[in-house]
């Protein structure tokens, strides 16, 4: 007998082109009409600028009719949308930047130094906003580029590991807890060291930007790797930003270097949206803080740099387990304190960018 249900999960087994996920968990089917006949008709809504998009999807779709008992005749219609154009990033001058093709809002994730467990922050805050946008009907509308091009640990944090297809010069981002994943990570093996001069980061930096097949990414996040070298400069002169959060630990050390790395976002006109402090405090088993790292360094660096303290992140064992095992925190054990402050974070970024 044909019903709806059958028909949806025979879409389920039709997956966008270049991703593993599936056209009725992206959001893609807009309606399931059943007529008289055993006949579907079946609307779509794809927002692409490659053609080839729509008909492998049509075929793809037909091919998965066929094995719907019931059905004799399908009629199927894509509406084709063009990528979302937006405005650019405030600050950046006529001409002077570009957008991501496919992503409406850019964020970067800064420190100054190395170790503040800024891959790890970034990683937990692209899947807080994931599950916060997908609350609000917009799935797999985060996407997460790793331009830490000599020491990728994105892949390893996201679990993910396997090579993206490349078709036509353009990659297809990995997808993973509903977040679309890029890194250099995924291009090269594990036990390869990267041993690149400035131009060829700079290179494969933009290529991240530009060739990268984006999909309806509402907002990316950008984990940058440690200082201000290539990579910052690349981006900050080439991409127009939305806003930059910096990381940083709570001693005097990290503090003193993440405000001189801020000040490249403040030079090129990035709005600093918010300072988050990670490995704030350990909560003893009685929920007592220690300060094994100090205290009040994320509270300074933002009053130094004229924004706000956005969250403090406990020194947890749970988000160094879930990084090594490729399951976030907030993926893994979202009503634990660490992952509370990491939603709590993302829910005030989402606030400034207008989402």
């Amino acid at each position: 007998m044909l019903t709806k249900d059958s028909v949806l999960a025979a879409l389920k087994t039709v997956k966008y082109p270049g991703f593993s996920r599936d056209i009725v968990s992206f959001g893609l089917v807009r309606e399931v009409d059943l007529q008289p006949g055993g006949k579907v008709v079946l609307n779509l809504s794809v927002s692409t600028a490659d053609a080839e998009v729509p008909r492998k999807l049509r075929s793809e779709i037909e091919a998965a009719f066929r094995t719907v008992e019931g059905l004799l005749e399908a009629e199927v219609n894509i509406a084709i949308q063009a990528p979302k154009a937006t405005p650019p990033a405030p600050g950046a001058g006529a001409g002077a930047k570009t957008r991501i093709p496919g992503v409406a809002h850019a964020i970067a994730v800064a420190s100054g130094k190395g170790g503040v467990g800024k891959s790890t922050f970034s990683v937990n805050l692209a899947c807080a906003l994931e599950k916060l946008l997908a609350e609000k009907g917009r799935p797999a509308a985060v996407g997460l580029m790793d331009c830490d091009i000599h020491g990728p640990s994105v892949p390893l944090m996201m679990g993910v590991g396997s090579a993206p297809e490349i078709t036509d010069n353009s990659i297809a981002p990995l997808v993973n807890y509903g977040v679309q994943i890029m890194s250099m990570g995924l291009l090269v093996d594990s036990e390869t060291p990267i041993v690149w001069r400035g131009p060829m980061v700079t290179k494969t930096i933009m290529q991240f930007a530009q060739n990268v097949s984006w999909t309806n990414v509402e907002i990316l996040i950008i984990d940058l790797p440690p200082g201000t070298g290539d990579a910052h400069l690349t981006l900050v002169q080439n991409i127009a930003l939305d806003g930059a959060v910096v990381v940083t630990t709570p001693q005097t050390a990290a503090v003193q270097v993440a405000r001189r790395g801020a000040q490249l976002f403040s030079k090129v006109n990035v709005p600093i949206l918010g300072v988050a402090e990670n490995m704030s405090f350990l909560l003893d088993a009685n929920g007592i803080k220690l300060a094994i790292f100090g205290s009040g360094g994320g509270a300074e660096t933002a009053q130094a740099l004229g924004t706000k303290l956005l969250g403090q992140v406990p020194l947890d064992q749970a988000v160094r387990e879930g990084g090594d095992h490729g399951v976030p925190i907030v993926i893994g054990s979202p009503n634990s304190p660490a992952a509370r402050v990491f939603f709590e974070i993302a829910r005030q970024l989402l606030v400034q960018i207008g989402l």
